[in-house]
């Protein structure tokens, strides 16, 4: 019901709110029992997806003290560190920022969210360090010798994304595509969960604020603002979490044709303490406008909406290896942006811990080995011309995120995830 932050945080904490998620929303809404929102304290959202403004701040130790004065350069699985803010003289300490977005040098398709995944599955991982005097020291370090390791994200959880097409005459490499983006809009990608997405609970951040507690790749951590590029029609986040308590399988590196990109996940708790949030629980995906961006430009070139792409859709993409051809290359095998599909003895193979359930393995494989119905962009533009336009990738996985939602909802019930109001608006 609606009340003020510190009204809903006491029912909370006796046991007596009412606590949903934004899916089990959507249920009342489409089957008319929308009179009973007003009964709802916290509404649990949630999203996983690309999120290029990604970067970690981490510190350990590679040296014996005096073994060097500064690091000059550092590289992480062959991915370049920013040395500093402190340079730790003498310490044999590194402090280092890593951008998700880096590229090895070494390890082809292997980036910033591909490193942050290996380590929080306490992978070792090789560090290279150039001193100030030219020498070069190499270490072999785990998550558990990083006393700091905080994961940051600067422009993370927009209120909804957008679709992309290629309305040029040539295919093109980009971040929107794990493959040759094919021209004359022919084929479409998009990201944002829709419905379950944190600030399109609360497009106005009424509830989230500066010191709002989330769960973070599964570790609670907090907000620390709007993002970069963050504007009213158009709200981001930016935030951090301590790595040391992420869940791996949240999180990860993504190959797209430009390179690799940073997947991260965010499940935000939205207290009703307004009637403008009490509206917006209730706006359901066909609801909820999806701007259609050509890559080229970057510019919207038409609209359409979540409906297009969540409604009557597969959130799984389905495997049947037993329809197997044995196709040489296989497609699924070198498309796969998560590199979760290989071929082993012969026969096909899936990875369930990494499978993003994009749709692109669907939309490449000659042998309907997987499968997924992944929706159309009804693409309507100014002219009043329509078009639709098919999914062949979704940068963001609505499946996983619906199970974030959930496990908030478990943890503030059973009194694991304490919510926190915020100390300052934003």
């Amino acid at each position: 019901m609606v009340g003020s932050y510190s009204q809903v945080l006491e029912r909370v904490m006796q046991g007596e709110a009412v606590v949903i998620t934004a899916q089990e929303v959507a249920k009342l809404v489409e089957s008319g029992e929308s009179s009973r929102l007003s009964e709802v304290d916290v509404v649990t959202t949630a999203t996983r997806a690309v999120m290029s403004g990604t970067y970690a701040v981490l510190s350990f130790p590679v040296a014996k003290p005096a073994s060097f004065l500064r690091a000059r350069r550092v590289r992480i699985n062959g991915i370049a560190a920013q040395v500093g803010p402190c340079p730790n003289e003498n310490l044999g300490v590194l402090d280092l920022v890593v951008l998700g977005t880096a590229h090895s040098q070494s390890r082809p398709n292997y980036g910033g969210g591909h490193l942050f995944r290996d380590l929080v599955e306490r992978k070792k991982v090789h560090v290279e360090v150039e001193t100030d005097d030219g020498r070069t020291l190499h270490a072999d370090v785990g998550l558990d010798e990083m006393p700091y390791a905080r994961l940051f994200g600067s422009r993370h959880a927009f209120k909804n994304y957008s679709g992309f097409v290629n309305a040029g005459a040539e295919p093109v490499n980009t971040i929107f595509h794990s493959r040759g983006f094919a021209p004359r809009c022919r084929e479409a990608t998009f990201s944002g969960c829709g419905q379950i997405n944190p600030l399109k609970n609360d497009p106005l951040l009424e509830s989230i604020g500066i010191g709002t507690r989330i769960l973070m790749n599964g570790a609670e951590g907090f907000v620390l603002g709007t993002g970069t590029r963050s504007s009213k029609e158009r709200p981001n986040l930016s935030g951090f979490a301590d790595m040391h308590q992420m869940a791996a399988e949240q999180m990860g590196g993504f190959v797209t044709s430009a390179g690799p990109e940073c997947i991260c996940s965010w499940a935000v708790p939205i207290p009703v303490i307004s009637k403008m949030i009490l509206a917006e629980i209730a706006r359901l995906d066909r609801d909820i406008a999806l701007p259609v961006n050509d890559v080229n430009s970057r510019t919207v070139i038409g609209q359409a909406d979540y409906g297009d792409v969540w409604t009557d859709v597969d959130l799984e993409v389905l495997f049947k290896p037993e329809n197997c051809s044995g196709c040489s290359p296989c497609l699924a095998e070198e498309a796969c942006p998560m590199r979760a599909v290989s071929r082993e003895e012969g026969r096909v193979r899936r990875s369930e811990a990494l499978c993003f359930h994009c749709g692109l393995c669907a939309t490449v494989c000659p042998s309907a080995v997987f499968s997924c119905r992944m929706g159309a962009i009804r693409l309507k533009t100014d002219a009043g011309s329509a078009k639709t336009i098919p999914v062949v990738l979704r940068q963001s996985d609505r499946l996983r995120a619906l199970q974030l939602a959930e496990d908030l909802k478990k943890k503030i019930m059973d009194g694991s995830f304490r919510m926190a109001e915020p100390v300052e608006r934003i």
